[in-house]
């Protein structure tokens, strides 16, 4: 808790030199205390970075890639920041119990779902990290939609602001499926986290998710789940 609002105030005066601003809308869908889980969608490091600005004065974890970990001043500001360090492309199931635990212990937590970055912003489609934790935590997902990001890199080497928004959903919890949850389930949970995600975005950023039935079911007020079920095949 304590690196929480130093890493907060270095985040805020950090936005000058790279050249960027911020809008938050939906703050009045963030729970008043934790724990919870953050997800969105990553076509930037601005992603990760506005997090901070979702709900800066939580306890927080994330997930970074293992190859942060050596690197010189920023390995160590990440890992006071909270990062778990995780192997990209394989299920670490050390990273994992480690994320768990904080969370039961009342931290929040913030992860990109689709685990690598989409350069055209896009969404790509979303990895079981993120259902894992929902689904062995019980804790409520909060879907942020995160648009401009994909254009920080260019604009920084050019010298031009970019401007962030950051679309905050209400809170979702992990349907009851009446029995114990396989790893097979869990397909269906993240595809009904990535369309909650999706639903907070412009139909620009929708990609891998622009033709999800469980999308156009959000779009008309409509029960996502059922649709998520099917449309991964699980039963």
């Amino acid at each position: 808790m304590f690196w929480n609002p130093i890493i907060y105030i270095g985040m805020c005066i950090a936005r000058f030199p790279l050249m960027t601003s911020y809008k938050i809308f939906g703050k009045h869908n963030v729970p008043k205390k934790g724990p919870f889980i953050v997800v969105v969608n990553h076509s930037s490091i601005m992603d990760t970075a506005l997090t901070f600005f979702v709900a800066p004065w939580y306890r927080r974890i994330f997930f970074a890639a293992k190859t942060w970990e050596n690197a010189f001043f920023v390995g160590w500001g990440m890992k006071k920041g909270g990062a778990v360090y995780i192997h990209r492309g394989k299920f670490d199931r050390k990273a994992m119990t480690e994320a768990v635990d904080a969370i039961n212990g009342g931290s929040i937590f913030g992860m990109a779902p689709e685990g690598t970055r989409s350069p055209l912003g896009q969404m790509g489609k979303g990895r079981d990290g993120a259902a894992y934790l929902a689904t062995k935590s019980g804790v409520p997902v909060i879907p942020v939609g995160i648009t401009g990001a994909k254009d920080w890199n260019k604009n920084w080497k050019s010298l031009r602001w970019t401007h962030l928004e950051a679309h905050i959903g209400e809170p979702i919890s992990m349907p009851d499926l009446g029995r114990r949850i396989r790893s097979k389930d869990l397909a269906a949970y993240t595809h009904y986290i990535m369309a909650h995600i999706a639903h907070q975005l412009p139909d620009y950023y929708h990609g891998e998710y622009a033709d999800s039935p469980a999308l156009a079911a959000l779009k008309n007020g409509e029960d996502a789940w059922p649709h998520s079920l099917a449309a991964e095949g699980v039963g």
